[in-house]
């Protein structure tokens, strides 16, 4: 049993390269040019100023001309939850169904005592029991690998999985969907765990590709973020 707290990772597995070798920005500007037919425009500085013009201007769409693939790790099953419904993407996720999760690992809130018993359970014999968190993840690790050695399949043994259970999964989107992720999900109104992972992500974007993501500002504390005004 492994008990997770700020323990989400991220890993950019691939920024989008035309064939020819052009970069993200590169790509956008030669879409970008061909509503105007000035490709004759285009040197070799010129994509990074266009870049920043035409999201200056709000042409976003310009920017779903380019895509980034990214593998998220140490995150929980309510993590992808929230992450899958940004449906301008592509997902493939570990399956609970041919995986077996006997090897517990559970996300629990930060800036908690996981070991604090403040849940009274009320045993079938009339047994009165104070546990924690992390009792209560022990005793649910207990009873999927119990199940397993009886013989269910994972996909039943399953049904019992708590929803901080790790769930790996790796996203594809656009640039702009990946604006949009971040404007949701950097947000303090949102989820703590997707907040703090997102945020991180946010600030090396930034340095790969500022233009695209340099009108986010990351708060002092490092735990939101917002697009300036």
């Amino acid at each position: 049993m492994k008990i997770l707290q700020n323990k989400g990772k991220f890993k950019i597995l691939a920024l989008m390269i035309g064939i020819d070798g052009k970069s993200p920005l590169e790509l956008i500007e030669w879409a970008g040019r061909t509503s105007y037919k000035s490709h004759h425009k285009i040197t070799k500085d010129s994509a990074k100023k266009f870049v920043g013009m035409i999201r200056k201007l709000g042409h976003e769409s310009v920017l779903e001309h380019s895509s980034m693939i990214v593998e998220f790790t140490g995150i929980s099953r309510g993590f992808t939850h929230e992450l899958v419904r940004h449906r301008l993407a592509s997902y493939t996720q570990q399956s609970s169904r041919y995986v077996d999760k006997s090897d517990f690992m559970v996300t629990a809130p930060p800036e908690k005592n996981l070991k604090e018993k403040i849940v009274e359970l009320n045993l079938p014999n009339g047994t009165k029991l104070k546990i924690s968190f992390s009792d209560w993840v022990n005793l649910n690790e207990q009873m999927y690998r119990g199940l397993r050695k009886a013989g269910w399949i994972a996909q039943d043994a399953r049904q019992i999985l708590p929803i901080g259970i790790d769930s790996p999964i790796v996203m594809t989107a656009n640039l702009r969907e990946w604006r949009h992720v971040f404007k949701l999900r950097c947000n303090k109104a949102a989820h703590w765990e997707i907040r703090i992972l997102m945020v991180k992500f946010l600030k090396e974007v930034k340095k790969k590709i500022p233009i695209i993501f340099n009108d986010f500002e990351i708060a002092k504390d490092e735990k939101s973020a917002t697009i300036k005004k």
